[in-house]
Formats: C-alpha cells, structure tokens, sequence
C-alpha cells in the first residue's frame, strides 16, 4: 500500500508518496525555453515534475533511484519514457523487461502491468496524459 499525502499550497496541488515529490504545476508553461539538463541537474531523487503541458499531455521529468512503486498499471492512459542520465528497467509482465540507458525510451500502453526500477541516480522524461497518477492507477 502506498501512503499519500495531498495538500494545497501556492495554487498548486502538490503530493507526496513516500517521499516521492510530485509536482502537477506546470512549470515552464508553453512558450518558455527549458533546459532539460539543468533541469535534471537540479534535483535530488525522489522528485517527479512537470515541465510543460502538449494539448492533453505534459512533459514529465523525474529523478529517481532505486524502486518506489510496485507493480501497477494505467488503466486509461499510454506513458512514454526517456533516459536523459543513469539506467531504468522497466518490467512489464508477460516479457522480458526493458533496460534503457541514455537516450533510450519506451512507450508502455494503457493497461499493461509494469514496473519501473533505476539502477542508480536516473533522470528520465516521460510523456503523458495530464491525467495519469505517476504511481499507478491500480
């Protein structure tokens, strides 16, 4: 079971599951220059925010390390990840897991069973529907 915590602060929900700092505001909005790798620089693990918003999707970058959630899936929406620095395997039940490293992605359907872990300090980016919880739906 996964503890989370919701409060609101400066206009924006904020989350936190077991230390995992999630940030639904977005940051950047549309017509702003990111820098991604500053940006993937900037944080500590366990922090996962979202940098700008695509129609119905955003742009997520998360820094993690190690394993946070277990086995979940999606139920209405696809994700799609992307290794910016550190390696991620990412199970998927019924075949052999994914090992991305830089510069490699993903993209998991809604619906499928998976799991992600990073093998060290990873910094990743995934897109996806506003409406997906980064912890799972189920």
């Amino acid at each position: 079971m996964v503890a989370v915590v919701v409060f609101w602060l400066r206009d924006n929900w904020e989350v936190s599951v077991q230390n995992y700092d999630i940030r639904y505001d977005d940051k950047y909005g549309q017509l702003s220059q990111i820098d991604i790798a500053a940006e993937g620089e900037g944080y500590e693990p366990w922090v996962n925010q979202t940098l700008t918003s695509v129609n119905d999707c955003v742009v997520r970058l998360a820094v993690i390390e190690g394993e946070l959630v277990d086995w979940h899936s999606h139920e209405h929406e696809d994700e799609f990840f992307l290794v910016l620095d550190g390696q991620l395997e990412l199970e998927v039940e019924g075949r052999d897991p994914f090992l991305l490293g830089v510069h490699q992605g993903v993209t998991i359907p809604r619906g499928v069973v998976h799991r992600p872990r990073a093998h060290g300090r990873t910094v990743l980016l995934m897109v996806e529907p506003e409406t997906v919880i980064p912890t799972g739906n189920d």
